[in-house]
């Protein structure tokens, strides 16, 4: 987190304003990249366990991005509404773990490859499967967070 702070040094009216100063809260940085580096090597070990299809379809990388949503969607709701744990733990795992764990870039690179090569079908599908895939595996993981609070407040009633 940087925070701010102000100070005045000359030019205005012959004084001069200072741009905020930043104070970076290295603990937070520290989180964030030890999160990071075990994102990373986890993704690894999934691309290594899910090697690419004899197609060229790469579904290592969807497994990861499309797991990788599921769990920011589990997070974000259990971090805002379920509980408000340690403030460390949402830029280790959320910026960091999960950060590090997604792979957004690979899936770029994954589809101008398949382009490339001559599957632009393959390469669309790839597309769309992961976007989709992307936003209804957070979707998902928000519904499971408030799924039990949904059914005890149906309980009540």
């Amino acid at each position: 987190m940087i925070q701010h702070e102000t100070s005045k040094v000359g030019r205005t009216k012959g004084q001069r304003t200072r741009m905020p100063r930043r104070h970076r809260r290295w603990d937070v940085v520290a989180v964030i990249a030890v999160g990071g580096a075990l994102g990373a090597v986890a993704r690894q070990l999934v691309a290594e366990a899910l090697p690419e299809a004899p197609s060229g379809f790469p579904f290592g990388t969807l497994v990861v991005n499309l797991s990788g949503c599921l769990l920011i969607g589990l997070l974000m709701v259990s971090i805002v509404e379920v509980r408000r744990p340690h403030r460390l733990i949402r830029p280790f795992v959320g910026v960091g773990l999960l950060g590090g764990y997604t792979t957004f870039s690979t899936y770029a690179v994954e589809t101008q490859r398949l382009i490339q090569a001559g599957d632009p079908r393959m390469a669309f599908a790839y597309f769309g499967a992961t976007l989709i895939g992307a936003l209804l595996a957070v979707q998902a993981g928000v519904l499971l967070i408030r799924l039990p609070r949904v059914l005890s407040r149906r309980r009540k009633r």
